[in-house]
């Protein structure tokens, strides 16, 4: 049985190893397996591979190379930043996040809040900006750390990092950045703005998942949040991942050098599914603001459906998209970033992020435009979530699912 071709349009959820990454690590797996921190010099040959990796992260972020730290993902990158400056300022009890990061900061807020910490979840406005009068407001003589995404997950919406950068320098207060969206899509400067902290993932730039890294702004004071060894300068214990290291570092090469190419070719691709969508299904509307937007990112409403049954006919023909919808034994919450944009529940359960990159084509949108129509017309007429019930939520996931698992295609 022949292998179903991938239309893949969830790159904002993980990315295509690319085939130049495979080819740079293969030889730190076959050949190159010393451990970087040996003093032999099998040992230290390694080492000088790391180090160029490193130089290469840095040039990506325009920082000194000692000022990258590698981790495991960029969840444990995010929660080292904010670990370090309540570390770093025991007096200091008060974290500032907003209502619309990823989890890794929304549930680490949580974890702080069950041991005594005060944390503030900043609203957005229903185009899923920033009012920054709010944050300047928010900061408090115990704020130890601001902590921002640079752009959004779901909407692609881009926020005023420069901006917030100033703001919290001017208060004397740490300022992290989860950046892990933005490689290969913006440019990234560390230098001009001014950030402490920021975070990145290699698995959303075409190198493989389980490796990380984390700036660590020069002369800001930091405390590991994984003790070992001396590794990394003893800013994060644990032997080196040296091939994944070394995969971040050739990624991070083609990031830069495929800057352009996301921001016209893959823009442009994004634009057309969007506004095809837009102009051609009726009661459709897309969440977020246009501008400024990640150029690969569309997040869209789907009046009167169930995003997870949109995905599961989708899956069927071989289209990867997602919702940021958390799902579990058949009850569907809607999408916390939806929803602290104030995008109705019902509305928010038919929002399906498209997510674009470097490997998608025209003719892969063409597929995708081909089918959608139909989906939706399909889950229309069958559908109890109708124009005279804007508030019924009682669409039958469970048995959706039931019929998709027993069509064979297990979701």
């Amino acid at each position: 049985m022949s292998q179903q071709k991938l239309y893949y349009f969830d790159n904002n959820a993980t990315t295509r190893v690319a085939p130049e990454v495979i080819d740079a690590m293969l030889p730190f797996l076959r050949d190159m397996w010393g451990n970087a921190s040996s003093a032999y010099q099998f040992g230290q040959q390694v080492k000088q591979h790391l180090d160029d990796a490193r130089a290469k992260l840095a040039a990506l972020i325009n920082a000194d190379p000692k000022e990258i730290v590698f981790t495991s993902c960029g969840t444990e990158s995010n929660n080292t930043a904010i670990h370090s400056a309540l570390e770093t300022s025991p007096g200091k009890r008060h974290v500032i996040t907003t209502a619309v990061e990823h989890s890794a900061n929304i549930k680490y807020g949580e974890f702080l809040q069950r041991r005594g910490y005060e944390v503030t979840y900043l609203p957005v406005e229903s185009d899923g900006s920033l009012d920054l009068h709010v944050l300047d407001q928010s900061i408090r003589p115990d704020t130890a750390v601001v902590s921002v995404m640079w752009a959004n997950n779901e909407t692609g919406v881009i926020f005023p990092i420069e901006e917030i950068a100033a703001i919290c320098r001017s208060r004397g207060v740490l300022f992290h950045t989860d950046a892990v969206q933005t490689p290969g899509k913006i440019k990234l400067d560390v230098k001009s703005t001014g950030v402490d902290f920021l975070s990145l993932s290699a698995h959303k730039l075409h190198a493989p998942k389980g490796i990380g890294m984390l700036y660590v702004k020069k002369k800001a004071k930091f405390q590991p949040f994984v003790i070992g060894g001396h590794q990394e300068r003893g800013r994060r214990g644990g032997t080196e991942n040296v091939p994944y290291i070394i995969g971040f570092g050739r990624a991070a090469e083609l990031a830069m050098s495929t800057l352009d190419e996301e921001n016209t070719r893959v823009r442009a691709l994004r634009d057309r599914l969007e506004n095809t969508i837009l102009k051609t299904i009726p009661n459709t509307v897309r969440n977020g603001s246009k501008e400024p937007r990640l150029p690969n990112t569309t997040n869209i409403a789907f009046d009167f459906v169930e995003a997870e049954a949109i995905l599961m006919l989708l899956d069927q023909l071989g289209i990867c998209a997602s919702s940021g919808s958390a799902c579990t034994t058949g009850a569907v919450d809607p999408s916390h970033v939806l929803t602290a944009m104030n995008v109705s529940p019902m509305r928010a359960r038919g929002s399906v992020r498209f997510s674009l990159g470097l490997y998608n084509t025209e003719a892969e949108v063409d597929y995708l435009l081909e089918h959608l129509p139909g989906i939706i017309a399909k889950l229309r007429s069958i559908s109890p979530l109708d124009a005279k019930h804007p508030d019924n939520d009682k669409f039958d996931l469970k048995a959706a699912r039931q019929k998709h698992d027993h069509a064979g295609h297990t979701h």
